[in-house]
């Protein structure tokens, strides 16, 4: 199998890989484990100096992988900027905080001394997607280095040249060989990767049917996985929001990435007191986003990653009209090269329609109505997904009492969800197990271990 980087903007092949071959994996793996000996045997302080290099060299270098995000998967250059500095940020904060989330723990018994101890488990598999390239890896990877692990990647197919410059980064930086290994392999040979003696843990970010596969496998080898999946994230809008933020915050959040992102905004609830206000000034902010090159300024956004996603998304809009939404705005393809799709404005969603049931991976907004701050709450918690939810109101207490009420891992009260390296970030029910970012996340991936010394 060829591993190809396809430009979302012009539908044209940039560059072919080839997969790595068995005895290659085998060869990568080896080093991996070999490398984790000596990385667990560093200081905390010792593994944040390299950790700091990171940081310097991806601000460094900001434009240049914002430059490839955008040539790779379609991200538009100030994103993608604000992607990588991100990146550096997440390093500086574990390699300033590690060894504080990482001191023993003393806990008083009868015995002499007891403590808790956090310990790294080795090699981790970390399967990761193409919407956020280098964030993802870096999400749970900063935490997992710091906690003396390695990692073994294997990236998203599409991002091929991404993922080599990520790898390229560590080196770059000064790691040891083999802390960070990438591995060009297909979907089908992931399996025994999970079953492989060399990894210890797995962690992936990526859709529920790929969490199930992945969480199968792991299971059955009895190791430790952390699963990131999709989100169909509930904006509930009250009677009460101030409707020009509420609608710039909701525009926002629903076109970050071009709308290709597990924690944007994709249902919004709208009490029937403001619905049509809101809908009317919704439409008209939508309205006014452009779509073009990533690279030009002024752009909302730019082509979705893949031709694919973009079928899958039409689909939904037109089996959501079919199934007695209306639309408002959009829902065309557009005859344009790429893989373009225009902002989209969806009203009358209801559950089981596909607007409301599945994710939308793209710039398509549904407006759900509700009649009053219950029926908001119950549509917002009838989903299979519980990763962001956010409450718009002037009434913060009332936000606050809503957003305890949410079914979901990240809930924000007039502002839209987003992830912070001193925050957990994860989810519930199918949008995942487990946490990254903060303390949580470090903790993650160790060997949480009694002592006791009589």
């Amino acid at each position: 199998m060829e591993f190809a980087s396809v430009s979302p903007l012009t539908g044209q092949l940039l560059r072919r890989y080839e997969e790595h071959s068995d005895a290659e994996v085998e060869q990568r793996l080896q080093q991996a484990v070999a490398a984790a000996q000596h990385w667990a045997e560093l200081s905390v302080a010792e593994r944040s100096s390299y950790l700091r290099r990171l940081a310097v060299l991806l601000r460094e270098r900001a434009q240049q992988y914002a430059e490839l995000f955008a040539e790779e998967m379609g991200k538009l250059l100030p994103q993608g900027i604000a992607e990588v500095e991100k990146c550096a940020w997440v390093c500086d904060y574990y390699a300033d905080n590690a060894e504080e989330f990482l001191r023993p723990e003393v806990v008083p018994t009868e015995f002499q001394r007891s403590y808790v101890a956090f310990e790294p488990l080795g090699c981790i598999l970390a399967i990761m997607p193409w919407n956020f390239p280098f964030w993802q890896v870096f999400r749970f990877g900063a935490a997992a280095l710091m906690a003396g692990n390695t990692i073994v990647l294997k990236h998203a197919p599409n991002v091929p040249a991404t993922a080599l410059a990520l790898e390229g980064l560590f080196r770059d930086a000064g790691f040891p060989d083999g802390v960070l290994q990438l591995l060009f392999v297909n979907t089908e040979r992931v399996g025994a990767l999970i079953a492989h003696p060399a990894i210890a843990a797995v962690t992936l970010t990526g859709s529920p049917r790929a969490g199930q596969a992945v969480a199968s496998r792991a299971g059955a080898a009895l190791k430790k996985c952390v699963l990131e999946l999709g989100g169909s994230d509930p904006y509930i809008v009250l009677e009460d929001a101030e409707l020009e933020a509420t609608v710039e915050t909701c525009v926002t959040a629903r076109l970050i990435n071009s709308g290709q992102s597990c924690i944007a905004a994709k249902r919004f609830i709208v009490v029937e007191p403001i619905r049509k206000a809101f809908e009317e000034a919704f439409v008209e902010a939508f309205r006014r986003c452009r779509m073009g090159s990533p690279h030009e300024s002024g752009v909302a956004l730019g082509p979705l990653a893949r031709q694919d996603l973009r079928d899958t998304l039409h689909r939904q809009v037109i089996q959501s009209l079919e199934q007695g939404a209306r639309l408002l705005l959009g829902g065309q393809v557009p005859e344009l090269p790429g893989w373009f799709y225009p902002p989209t404005v969806l009203t009358d969603v209801r559950p089981g329609m596909a607007a409301f049931e599945e994710e939308t991976f793209g710039p398509v907004a549904a407006i759900i109505p509700a009649r009053d701050e219950a029926e908001a709450i119950a549509l917002a918690n009838a989903s299979r997904y519980g990763l962001g939810a956010a409450v718009f109101t002037r009434d913060r207490e009332r936000g606050e009492r809503i957003a305890r009420r949410l079914h979901a891992g990240s809930c924000f009260v007039n502002a839209y969800v987003r992830s912070d390296p001193r925050l957990p970030f994860g989810g519930i029910k199918h949008s995942g197990y487990g946490r990254e970012l903060s303390h949580f996340g470090i903790r993650e991936f160790v060997n949480i271990k009694t002592v006791c010394i009589a």
